[in-house]
């Protein structure tokens, strides 16, 4: 495609909320973590390390019989998760990687990246997804 040669109504999203294909049988908790496996389906996030953050459930939703039966809307910010142990301030900034749908930890170790380490406080870890 060639570069624009005038204005462009470029379409655009809040950029916040998306819904993903389910995996099938995945059940996915509302404010759970979720995550897409290597073949794009939404999972609820566990320790493995070819998943892909896509943010946290908005609502429960569980997979049907066959892969994308059905879709979990899922939204994008900044949230409070439990903390595996092993983060503290100085993981600022750093990758969180998943545990399982609810707790982070800086350790990567058999884990996929799950977001960025915005802060931490005596009731977890708040990590932009």
């Amino acid at each position: 495609m060639a570069a624009l040669t005038s204005d462009r109504d470029t379409p655009s999203r809040d950029g916040k909320t998306y819904g993903y294909p389910i995996k099938a049988g995945a059940v996915i908790f509302a404010g759970a973590l979720v995550m897409l496996d290597a073949d794009g389906w939404a999972v609820p996030a566990s320790e493995a390390t070819t998943l892909t953050p896509a943010g946290r459930a908005a609502r429960s939703a569980t997979g049907g019989a066959t892969d994308g039966a059905a879709t979990v809307v899922v939204e994008r910010g900044v949230f409070r998760w439990a903390n595996a142990g092993d983060i503290t301030r100085a993981h600022l900034g750093d990758p969180a990687h998943a545990v399982d749908d609810q707790t982070v930890a800086a350790t990567a170790t058999g884990r996929s990246a799950c977001g960025v380490i915005r802060d931490i406080d005596s009731l977890g870890v708040w990590v932009e997804v």
